[in-house]
């Protein structure tokens, strides 16, 4: 239940490590706008944009691993194929920001296909 735990904690402050990158972008296009900083992120382009998009797919991601993983723990099937599947969306979610900001799209979508079947085998293990 541990390995789960700390996988999910994880995946919580994958979205927010994620930031940092969109911050930076934000800062080198001029100074932050903590007043309108979706308007600004919007307008970003390149990296910045590929960022931003990052970003918002954790938030995305986060659903379904938080749901798959609460699933199990609820239905006490917590299990050593439940574990490493959520590794693996972790290593895969790391991997996935990196591809994106690096703009490598296959392998980026790769990773991404890694990390929701590996959702999925998460959510399996409740049945």
């Amino acid at each position: 239940m541990t390995t789960l735990l700390i996988c999910l904690m994880l995946a919580m402050l994958l979205p927010y490590f994620s930031k940092a990158p969109v911050a930076i972008a934000m800062a080198k296009q001029g100074p932050y706008d903590n007043n309108h900083p979706r308007e600004q992120q919007a307008s970003l382009t390149g990296m910045g944009a590929r960022a931003v998009a990052a970003h918002q797919n954790s938030f995305e991601s986060l659903l379904i691993f938080a749901c798959a993983v609460l699933a199990v723990l609820a239905t006490g099937k917590v299990n050593l194929v439940a574990e490493f599947a959520a590794m693996v969306h972790i290593v895969a979610r790391v991997a996935y920001h990196i591809l994106y900001l690096k703009n490598k799209g296959t392998l980026r979508s790769l990773s991404w296909f890694v990390g929701i079947i590996a959702s999925f085998v998460i959510f399996s293990q409740a049945f």
